[in-house]
């Protein structure tokens, strides 16, 4: 179990501070510093932070709702907040995964769903430990979490070895931040100058090679505020690509 001392409320933490960014309260007053820091440059991390969950929301609704997926693989989860992916579709099977020992506590405690201890550098064992049936379509998610991993080729790789264990049906989902203003480069620059883990922003074209293969849904890969509505445009884009299988 974490302890108090093991939770270093003196440190931003990246689960804590983007749930400040949300309007939540698991967060300490260094969290808050340095999202705050963010904030002075590109007020506009709240709203994408709101944004991703209705994003979440409208995705894992249409999964379950439109295309009948009804088992869930949620990696880099981050810390329990609303609506979460069990909670918009409750009759499904849905596993967490995380690598930080703070969210895995915060969310037994809560009672919150299946999670598993594991990083999404380990895609081999994640699909080993899921208790999901992998014969079975599964939506695989990473939502705004792969901007950690430096090394696009890395990332790519995460990808194709987590869906290479997936059945034809399967759906894979990805949002993440893009460098597509300079108030949102410089709100990174901001982020790791006050402790902050660095978050890579990377471009529209490249989030698009991760979905290499796959046929998009409509209306493809998008800002998260337009995916299936109709807001305006934010510095983060996302989409939802079907196995070939499908």
């Amino acid at each position: 179990m974490t302890t108090e001392s093991e939770l270093q409320t003196d440190v931003p933490h990246a689960a804590r501070i983007w749930n400040y960014w949300m309007g939540g309260t698991d967060n300490f007053p260094a969290d808050r510093a340095a999202g705050d820091a963010v904030v002075r440059v590109y007020p506009e991390i709240a709203v994408m932070a709101r944004e991703s969950r209705r994003f979440l929301i409208r995705v894992v609704r249409y999964l379950a709702e439109e295309a009948g997926i009804r088992q869930f693989l949620d990696i880099g989860t981050g810390l329990p907040t609303m609506q979460n992916t069990h909670e918009v579709a409750p009759a499904a099977r849905v596993v967490y995964v995380d690598n930080d020992p703070l969210v895995l506590a915060h969310a037994r405690r809560l009672g919150t769903g299946s999670y598993l201890h594991a990083d999404y550098h380990e895609p081999e064992r994640i699909l080993a430990e899921a208790e999901l049936d992998f014969s079975q379509p599964v939506a695989v998610m990473f939502m705004g979490v792969l901007g950690y991993e430096p090394d696009l080729d890395v990332v790519r790789s995460i990808v194709s070895r987590t869906l290479a264990g997936t059945a034809p049906g399967s759906h894979f989902v990805l949002w993440d931040g893009t460098n597509t203003t300079p108030a949102v480069v410089e709100g990174a620059k901001r982020l790791a100058e006050s402790g902050g883990v660095p978050y890579i922003l990377r471009g529209p074209d490249e989030l698009a090679s991760c979905f290499d293969g796959l046929p998009l849904i409509e209306p493809g890969l998008v800002p998260i505020t337009r995916w299936r509505a109709e807001g305006d445009f934010i510095d983060a884009y996302g989409a939802v690509g079907r196995s070939l299988g499908a």
